[in-house]
């Protein structure tokens, strides 16, 4: 009877055995995607903030900066099928235009930089540097907001790329070794124009530009030459040259306030795509964006439209060119004067500071160098 008993028992506890077998077997398998995939799990990405610069870094939230990320984008950078042609005739990328060895933008000797079409840019360009400190307001007049945006317009732009997003798409698509790096970077193979955005941004938020010899002499590894100290008083002060209102100094290492003016530069203004075109508040007409003076020795020619070819000219023109209209900045504290009044050996001092800017580590960078897969 007892054994009778046990096995009755032993039929009723029998589903919540098995029930339980079931549960911790479930408990020690891990679960697996579908066809044995890998788990999408990219790198995170750190910036490494250089001494003395901004703790704020502007990266959107639906990009953040990945290693799969940044390594995607720089092949993209430098590929010239990025255009959506293969014939060597008709390939450009973004390095096209923005060069390593100019501080990523086209440098001189050179035309007025033109697209695939050989349509003319409506300005000059600016360099790409730095670009993650940059808050939204990108392009001379701060139209664009984030270089996302940037990327697939210029791959659209008809003064430009010139490309169609479909015939891009598949051309990236069908090259072997882009579909693996978008799955690590995106968590898909299948590539996108807004994937690709996503990757060439994170790249150019990657291009610090943070060792000149300026940088090494504020860090106290170095000492400045009594003409290149001279000339940093002179940038610094408004009895000087008065640079540094626009252009920031020693305080603000990125050389630039990321802000729009009108620096006295012309008298008449129905330039389409200067600040006002923005805005709409008419004392911004005539107004552009105060760019980093961060290799400044090599990002030539100079203004908007590139009409000064060298620093004398730029600095000639501060000095006595100085054109009076309503609109100018207020910042333009010499203008009843025409120009700062420099002396010669006052530019020569204020040409030899903006070379100490220079940051050949920068332009050397194999991080930042076409991958030779590509070449």
């Amino acid at each position: 009877m007892k054994y009778k008993a046990f096995l009755q028992t032993l039929l009723l506890l029998f589903p919540f055995i098995i029930m339980l077998f079931f549960f911790f077997q479930c408990r020690k398998e891990k679960p697996t995607p579908p066809n044995n995939e890998p788990t999408y799990n990219p790198t995170p990405y750190t910036i490494k903030i250089p001494k003395f610069f901004p703790t704020k870094l502007y990266i959107p939230d639906d990009n953040p900066m990945t290693v799969e990320g940044v390594e995607l984008g720089k092949y993209l950078f430098y590929d010239g099928r990025l255009s959506g042609r293969t014939h060597p005739d008709s390939l450009m990328s973004c390095a096209t235009c923005h060069k390593q060895e100019f501080s990523f933008e086209i440098g001189l000797p050179r035309p007025a930089p033109h697209g695939i079409t050989g349509i003319s840019t409506p300005h000059a360009m600016l360099p790409m540097i730095n670009l993650v400190w940059n808050p939204n307001n990108l392009l001379w007049n701060g139209k664009v907001g984030k270089i996302e945006d940037l990327v697939w317009m210029g791959i659209l732009a008809p003064h430009e790329m010139n490309g169609d997003t479909n015939r891009v798409k598949a051309l990236i698509q069908s090259i072997s070794i882009y579909p693996p790096m978008f799955k690590k970077a995106f968590g898909s193979d299948v590539v996108t124009v807004k994937n690709i955005s996503k990757a060439i941004a994170q790249f150019i938020r990657t291009l610090i530009s943070a060792d000149s010899k300026f940088d090494r002499y504020l860090r106290g590894e170095i000492q400045l030459t009594p003409s290149e100290l001279n000339g940093f008083v002179l940038f610094t002060t408004e009895e000087g040259a008065d640079c540094f209102h626009c252009h920031g100094g020693s305080g603000n290492p990125l050389f630039t306030t990321n802000l729009f003016y009108n620096n006295a530069l012309d008298t008449v203004f129905n330039d389409p795509r200067d600040r006002y075109a923005v805005t709409g508040n008419i004392m911004d007409k005539g107004a552009y964006k105060a760019p980093t003076l961060r290799n400044i020795e090599l990002t030539g020619p100079y203004m908007r439209d590139g009409r000064f070819t060298t620093l004398e000219h730029v600095i000639d023109f501060y000095s006595e060119g100085l054109l009076r209209s309503p609109y100018v900045s207020p910042l333009m504290h010499k203008i009843n004067d025409g120009g700062a009044q420099l002396t010669n050996n006052e530019k020569s001092d204020l040409i030899s500071f903006l070379k100490t800017l220079t940051d050949t580590t920068f332009i050397n960078n194999s991080a930042f160098k076409k991958p030779i897969e590509i070449e």
